[in-house]
């Protein structure tokens, strides 16, 4: 068995295509092996931002031979009269085979030509030489670059090519445009601390010889040493480090040899608001900051003045990294100490005029047009949730100032800051609590498995902000499209769902759209019309909760489409109307599905919905008495039934009301006797009788029990397991 490595050497590559490229590989590179008949004891992907490399362990010397049965032409035109047909001879040709080799054997569509064909196994270099290249051509990625003069796309230019199938050398030539690049065996340590060229005798050399040249390509041993280096680096300044995962993963693909080197800046810097300082140290500069600990060790409390950055240099000259690290921080936080001092003269009220600079969209018109919809939208989800005058002010002060930090200089600057940097001016300039907590909190969640906003006032005008983004975004008809979602509408959507959840808001979703539609058609006669608009913003919707309790509740698909309804618009008026009883429905019928009550339900009740649809009684009723005559009764069964019917309403009022739907299944499943001596007892009655009186009654009684199931959900939409 043998091993191959692959590495391509490169100027630095950015941090995210790094951790990209690695991935692709680890799904590719098996994949492609695999049908080469070629399987590997181990595939091992690293990266740097120098260099891409996989080593490929426990490889055999060559393919096996492939054996495979081709089907043919079919056995009466291949032969006429025991001889061989043209289209017995062509096929032959094609597959390169005499017309004798040909076999007829019989198929469920009848006898057809067949031949076993068998390939050789390739040499397994000469296997790797081409998928060696379509590897590193294969690769995706965002803002691939061309240089000299050819088609070959990458990140940053390609500068060295390794391929090694154990001590030999695998030929491959990579044409760069201008510079053809031919594999050997040289490849290059860490650009400052080993700058000569590192001759690698054999594949297995590989990891051992970077690390001396000091090259860690193995990104967890990076992420390692890091993690280590900065609990040592932060209790030399009696500190703790914040190791935020994503600056973490990305400074592990910005080094290839990491050091941690602890920098300092001056204390009055402190004064500034946390959020300022730890922006500028994680966003901007990628440093780890450094928080004081309490007396035990394990409580993070105040920010200390220093900051841990990761070199990828001499750690000889840690003194001078520090320093330059040091200059631009506080740089970087004198400029911050300026815009705040500058923000907080004035109160954030101040700054709503200038938002009427500022364009939302081009045909929605500025910021500040958008604050005055967030307020409309607003006062509708009061009034929905019966908010007391005092926090209906509140709400509407908290929208009408969720934006004005946009116009800031601290903003301005630092983007991500909105939101925060809105609660903390709020807050200097006296507005209430609830107000500056509502500010920051209506930007949340930011993301899937973001924080939801926790206070009553951010979560109404969190859901007044994003509803508003979909109407007037759907309203001039930029609706998502596959992938694209420019607007990030799903991503809004999906706001408004886990924040009614998260919050448990009895809200009328429905409702909501339709007052939003109504008064977006009213400012803007000129757009969508109203019905298509609430139609595509319903539609949507349902797809969104569809998502949300598949993918993120894991509820199986068919029990989603029943409480959604599919193409059910009454299904999807009582999904929309009643949000919360969406998530608790589904999650109820998968806990059926679970124990086992879903299969005899599903029994009773769709039986009956199969022959209610021969009627026409609609899917609202609930109680039998107006709907069926008893005194059209044949047989006791029906009596029976009508009588389970009764007994059976009080527990669906119930259900509906406060949503005891264990008590309902109860009550389905006693029917369920009735019900099949209905259908199969001594007694059992033809539905669909000669007379169209007895008939319909029958019917109705089925239909009447189809919709006490579909208080549940459509059983129709379920499959039986």
């Amino acid at each position: 068995m043998a091993t191959f490595l692959l590495e391509v050497g490169t100027e630095e590559l950015p941090a995210s295509f790094v951790t990209a490229a690695i991935a692709q590989w680890q799904d590719r590179i098996p994949a492609t092996l695999a049908e080469q008949c070629l399987t590997p004891t181990q595939v091992q992907v690293w990266g740097t931002p120098r260099r891409l490399a996989v080593v490929i362990d426990g490889l055999p010397p060559r393919q096996g031979d492939r054996t495979e049965e081709i089907k043919g032409p079919p056995a009466q035109a291949a032969f006429k009269d025991g001889q061989p047909t043209p289209a017995a001879a062509g096929f032959a040709r094609k597959q390169g085979v005499d017309v004798g080799d040909l076999q007829v054997r019989s198929t469920p569509k009848g006898d057809f030509v067949f031949v076993q064909k068998t390939t050789p196994g390739q040499n397994t270099p000469d296997v790797l030489q081409a998928l060696s290249l379509a590897w590193i051509t294969g690769l995706e990625g965002k803002r691939f670059m061309r240089w000299g003069a050819g088609d070959l796309r990458f990140p940053r230019p390609i500068r060295w090519l390794v391929a090694l199938w154990d001590d030999q050398v695998l030929p491959l030539t990579l044409d760069t445009g201008g510079d053809v690049l031919h594999s050997d065996r040289h490849s290059q340590g860490h650009r400052v601390l080993h700058p000569q060229p590192v001759s690698l005798a054999q594949a297995q050399d590989y990891q051992n010889a970077l690390a001396a040249a000091s090259v860690l390509v193995d990104p967890a041993q990076r992420q390692q040493r890091i993690e280590q280096q900065l609990v040592t680096a932060a209790k030399t300044v009696a500190g703790v480090a914040a190791i935020p995962p994503d600056l973490l993963g990305e400074v592990v693909q910005l080094v290839e040899w990491p050091t941690a080197v602890v920098g300092t800046f001056e204390p009055e810097f402190l004064a500034l608001p946390p959020a300022v300082i730890t922006t500028v140290m994680i966003s901007h500069q990628r440093y780890f900051p450094l928080y004081q600990v309490s007396p035990d060790g394990t409580a993070r409390t105040d920010l200390l003045p220093h900051f841990i950055t990761i070199s990828n240099g001499n750690p000889a000259k840690n003194d001078l990294i520090a320093a330059g690290n040091g200059r631009v921080i506080r740089a970087r936080l004198a400029d911050g100490q300026f815009f705040y001092g500058a923000d907080c003269r004035q109160p954030l009220e101040d700054f709503l005029p200038e938002l009427e600079a500022v364009t939302f969209q081009e045909k929605l018109g500025s910021v500040a047009a958008k604050v005055e919809r967030i307020g409309r939208i607003a006062s509708h989800i009061s009034q929905q949730l019966n908010l007391s005058a005092d926090q209906c002010q509140l709400v509407q002060r908290s929208a009408r100032l969720c934006k004005a930090d946009l116009v800031t200089q601290m903003v301005y600057e630092f983007p991500e800051l909105q939101g925060t940097m809105g609660q903390q001016y709020a807050q200097v300039c006296g507005e209430p609590e609830a107000v500056a907590t509502a500010i920051a909190e209506h930007y949340l969640p930011k993301g899937a498995g973001d924080d939801l906003p926790q206070t009553l006032v951010g979560q109404v005008v969190a859901l007044a902000d994003r509803l508003d983004t979909l109407v007037s975004i759907f309203g001039l008809g930029l609706l998502p499209t596959g992938s694209s979602d420019p607007f990030a509408l799903r991503r809004a959507a999906h706001g408004v769902i886990n924040i009614i959840w998260g919050a448990q808001l009895p809200l009328n979703l429905g409702q909501l759209l339709a007052q939003a539609t109504a008064d977006f058609c009213a400012t803007f006669p000129d757009q969508m019309d109203p019905d298509p608009l609430e139609t595509h913003l319903r539609e949507f919707f349902q797809q969104r909760l569809q998502t949300l309790l598949q993918d993120e509740q894991h509820l199986d698909y068919d029990l989603v489409k029943a409480v959604l309804g599919d193409g059910d618009p009454l299904a999807l008026d009582r999904a929309l109307a009643q949000v919360l009883d969406v998530a608790d429905r589904a999650r109820f019928l998968q806990t059926l599905r679970h124990d086992g009550r879903l299969t005899p339900l599903y029994e009773t009740i769709n039986r009956a919905t199969r022959l209610a649809a021969q009627g026409d009684l609609g899917l609202e009723p609930l109680d039998p008495q107006p709907w069926v005559q008893p005194e059209a009764f044949q047989q006791p069964t029906e009596q029976a039934f009508y009588g389970g019917l009764q007994q059976l309403l009080p527990e669906t009022a119930a259900a509906q009301v406060d949503r005891d739907y264990d008590r309902l299944v109860t009550a389905l499943l006693a029917i369920a006797p009735q019900v099949s001596a209905f259908f199969d007892g001594d007694h059992s009655v033809l539905v669909m009788d000669p007379d169209p009186t007895v008939r319909q009654n029958r019917l109705n009684l089925l239909a009447i029990l189809r919709n006490h199931g579909r208080v549940l959900g459509d059983f129709g939409a379920i499959v039986k397991q």
